[in-house]
């Protein structure tokens, strides 16, 4: 399977955001984290500021929501052009319903777990998505530790996948780096959000390549 990288824009220079999304143009897709200061304790940006970046990127963008009520905020970012849209298992009422939705409206619908959440319940469900996103910090701020405890939950998402005979990405985030990338893709993870890994170095391309580089030699 091949590896993407989608490199979490929570970690670039807001001041610039063309110039940051420019700097990682050979990414896969350019990850936004939308947060709204109630299901997770930080606020970074909502539909008008994700409009203008979907104007701008120069790759497609790959919408995070950590927020509530996703029911009814989540059709918003499909509705906008993002091309992938994922909510929280944690803040949908009904995430099949969901989904379809967000399939109707022109984009892939993913499905986020908290570190401490359970993929077992969703297990019957996984051919209502197209992704599902394994947390490996708890959602809210970037610059976290990778949390190790969550790689037994990824081996089991990868083999339920398989099982199912399915083509669902499997997604993981929270402290992606050169030292954590390739337990992560060991574990069967085959698309990667990294923050400050890739915005942290001066060369984001190559932050890029390297990662695509140590993925590559441990996918199986």
């Amino acid at each position: 399977m091949a590896i993407e990288i989608n490199p979490s824009i929570l970690s670039s220079d807001f001041s610039d955001l063309r110039g940051e999304l420019n700097r990682i143009s050979t990414a896969d897709m350019a990850h936004i984290d939308v947060m709204d200061n109630h299901f997770v304790p930080n606020l970074t940006f909502g539909p008008p500021v994700v409009e203008r970046i979907q104007a701008i990127s120069p790759i497609p963008l790959d919408a995070h929501l950590m927020i509530a009520d996703a029911d009814r905020n989540a059709p918003v970012y499909a509705e906008l052009g993002c091309a992938s849209v994922t909510f929280h298992a944690e803040a949908a009422a009904a995430p099949v319903r969901l989904a379809r939705e967000i399939r109707k409206l022109g984009a892939k619908a993913s499905l986020a777990l908290k570190p401490a959440t359970p993929i077992e319940p969703f297990i019957d469900l996984l051919g209502e998505f197209d992704q599902i996103l394994i947390m490996t910090v708890e959602p809210g701020f970037g610059g976290q530790k990778f949390l190790d405890v969550c790689l037994p939950k990824i081996r089991r998402t990868r083999e339920a996948i398989s099982a199912s005979g399915l083509e669902i990405k499997l997604q993981v985030d929270g402290g992606v780096s050169t030292s954590t990338v390739e337990r992560v893709v060991d574990a069967g993870a085959d698309v990667l959000v990294a923050g400050s890994a890739v915005y942290g170095p001066e060369d984001a391309a190559a932050a890029i390549s390297g990662l695509r580089e140590l993925a590559a030699s441990h996918v199986h």
